[in-house]
This record gives C-alpha cells, sequence and structure tokens, in this order.
C-alpha cells in the first residue's frame, strides 16, 4: 500500500505546476486588461512594451516549472547570441514542450517578452490565452488552401509600425512528428519524393507559406533567423527505437533529463527571397536537422549517441531569474481568492474572459 501511494504521488507531480499556471491566468488577464484599457489613448509601442514586460513575468512563471522544478539539464550546442535580435525561429516539431523550448532559449538572451508564435487556428479558441496570444502578436493560420497570406502579412506590418520586437517562432513542420504515426511520416516522405526532395527520417517535410510570408515581409526589419533543432533525452525505447517525444504534463513529472539544443545562426543576406528558392533552402536546412537527430538516435557509436556533435555548454537558469514572477503571480492570486469579492471577479474573469476572448478572435 506504502509503495503504490509513493507512486501515486510521483504521478502526481504535474498537478502543483498545472494547478499554479492555471490558476494565475485570471489574475493575468486581469492586469493585462487593466493595462489594455489604460493604454488606449497611447502609442502603440507604449503598449506593446507593458505588455511585452507582463509577458516576460508569466513566462518567467512558467520557466520556474519547465526548467527549476524538473531539474532538467538544458545542453546547448551551435552559436546562441547573447544579445537580443529580431529574428525567426525555426525548428523541429515533436512535443506540445516545442513551444516553451523557445522561452528557454529567449530568456537567456533577455528576450522573452518578445517572443510571439505562429500558431494553428485551432489554438484560438483556448480559454483565455486563445485571445491573449493573439493580443500579444500570435498569429493565427490555417493550413493549405485555407492559408490566409494577406492577413499574416498585414498583422506582421502592424507590428513592424509599431517598432515591436519580433521573437517569431514558427514550425515549418505544420504538425508534431510522432514516430508512432507511421500514415503521417510516410504521408510526408511520399510528397518529400515526388517533389524532388531528399526524404527525411526525423523530422517532417517542412511547409514553406508560413515562413516564407514571415520572411518576405520582415526581411528589412529581422536581423537573423535562428535554425533550431531539439531532441529530449529518454526517448529512445529499449530496443533502440525512437519513441513519442514527452508531453508537458509528462515533463513536469520529470521524465525528461536533459534537453539537447542545438542552433544554427543565419545571417537574413544568407536566405534566399524568392519563394521557389526559399523553398528549397528550407528542406536544405531540415537535412540538417535529420541528420543532426539521426546522429543522436541512430548512430552505429554508442559513444556519439544522445548528443548532437561538437561542444555542448550546460546552462542552468538561476532562481533569481524565476521565482520572483511565481511569488508575484501566486500572492495576488492567493490574495484575490481570500475575500467573497475577489473570488466572485476570479470566477467571473474565467467564465467571461472566455466568452469575450472567443467573440473576440471570431470578429
Amino acid at each position: 500500500m506504502l509503495l503504490s501511494l509513493v507512486l501515486h504521488m510521483y504521478s502526481m507531480r504535474c498537478v502543483l505546476p498545472a494547478a499554479v499556471l492555471l490558476g494565475t491566468a485570471p489574475t493575468y488577464v486581469l492586469a493585462w486588461g487593466a493595462w489594455r484599457l489604460l493604454s488606449a489613448f497611447l502609442p502603440a509601442r507604449c503598449y506593446q512594451a507593458v505588455d511585452d514586460r507582463l509577458y516576460c513575468l508569466y513566462q518567467s512563471m512558467v520557466l520556474f516549472f519547465f526548467e527549476n522544478y524538473t531539474g532538467v539539464q538544458i545542453l546547448l550546442y551551435g552559436d546562441l547570441p547573447k544579445n537580443k535580435e529580431n529574428i525567426i525561429y525555426l525548428a523541429n516539431h515533436q512535443s506540445t514542450v516545442d513551444w516553451i523550448i523557445a522561452d528557454i532559449l529567449a530568456i537567456r538572451q533577455n528576450a522573452l517578452g518578445h517572443v510571439r508564435y505562429v500558431l494553428k487556428d485551432g489554438l484560438k479558441w483556448l480559454p483565455l490565452y486563445g485571445c491573449y496570444f493573439s493580443q500579444h502578436g500570435g498569429i493565427y493560420v490555417k493550413r493549405s488552401a485555407k492559408f490566409n497570406e494577406k492577413d499574416m502579412r498585414n498583422k506582421l506590418q502592424r507590428y513592424m509600425n509599431a517598432g515591436t520586437p519580433m521573437y517569431l517562432v514558427i514550425f515549418p513542420e505544420g504538425t508534431r512528428y510522432n514516430p508512432e504515426l507511421t500514415k503521417v511520416i510516410s504521408a510526408s516522405q511520399t510528397f518529400a519524393a515526388q517533389e524532388g526532395f531528399a526524404v527525411l527520417k526525423h523530422v517532417l517535410t517542412p511547409r514553406i507559406k508560413a515562413t516564407h510570408v514571415a520572411f518576405d515581409s520582415m526581411k528589412n526589419y529581422l536581423d537573423a533567423v535562428y535554425d533550431v533543432t531539439v531532441a529530449f533525452e529518454g526517448t529512445i525505447d529499449d530496443k533502440g527505437q525512437r519513441k513519442e517525444a514527452p508531453s508537458m504534463a509528462e515533463f513536469l513529472c520529470k521524465e525528461c533529463p536533459k534537453i539537447h539544443i542545438h542552433i544554427d545562426r543565419i545571417d537574413k543576406k544568407d536566405v534566399p527571397e524568392e519563394q521557389a528558392f526559399m523553398r528549397r533552402w528550407l528542406h536544405e536546412r531540415f537535412e540538417i536537422k535529420d541528420k543532426l537527430l539521426i546522429e543522436f538516435y541512430d548512430s552505429v557509436d554508442p559513444e556519439r549517441r544522445n548528443k548532437f556533435p561538437g561542444e555542448s555548454v550546460n546552462s542552468k537558469l538561476s532562481l533569481k531569474k524565476t521565482l520572483p514572477s511565481l511569488l508575484i503571480l501566486s500572492g495576488l492570486t492567493a490574495g484575490m481568492l481570500m475575500t467573497e469579492a475577489g473570488r466572485k471577479l476570479y470566477v467571473r474573469t474565467w467564465i467571461y474572459g472566455t466568452l469575450i476572448g472567443c467573440l473576440w478572435v471570431s470578429i
């Protein structure tokens, strides 16, 4: 019975982070909403500067759980600049934790508040978060023929006109790579072969539309493109085969000991502008990712597995970067819940905030 209790508690380690992250959402939305109203008659640049600071506050708390709480080791390879830049971030996509990886890199450049995502359209219906991500600079896109290029260009132009710092995160594969979804992988490989591209093993064939629109719209605004390749250690089974990457819940249960992150900084002048050439360039970048991941998962030399080629840096995030945010947001939320009026406001924020947010994104 005692062993059963211990195992049950072990499996529940993600409950505390989930409770805090979701529980503080209304507090954060209220703070942001108040600033949104106060800044209604101020320049967009002024609103964005404070919104970026608020976003940094919340995401620092997120990173407290995903780095300090889990104790995961972050191993960095390649060239991550120390200074913040306006960039497009291109990465392989395999887990719901992938968006956290962008935060992990951004906070090490003091650019956490500048992170904005190109997201699949269905995520805009998330309670509270869906509307806020759009307000913070996120861009919701539909796939294939439903992709609205004009809308994306207009949004990016508005952000540039306001002088908005851009750490724009794009996952060109369009969906997560899961080795168990053999039909998805097979369809991706068949498409690559039909188009005359190299067939990829550990990543899906990248799509070009969002990447091309983003680069073409912001080419005079950007400093660089970051080509990021991520591998989660502990995702190889007993037979030496790759298995599914950890979900957010599994990650928070400390089921991933190390994250390996390889960064290539590519100057914008080295990225082709014409869509056809950029399409080939993007596929070639994913060929490089695939070779890195083949080395990581499939190397015949056991000494070369579970790491990328080259030297790595064990990057540990200080509690000073994350703990204050946790204390501030948790304290404000606890204070609100201690009074009857506060509890009513809290519940109404969840209900009406979700409804208003859904109405806003639908319009």
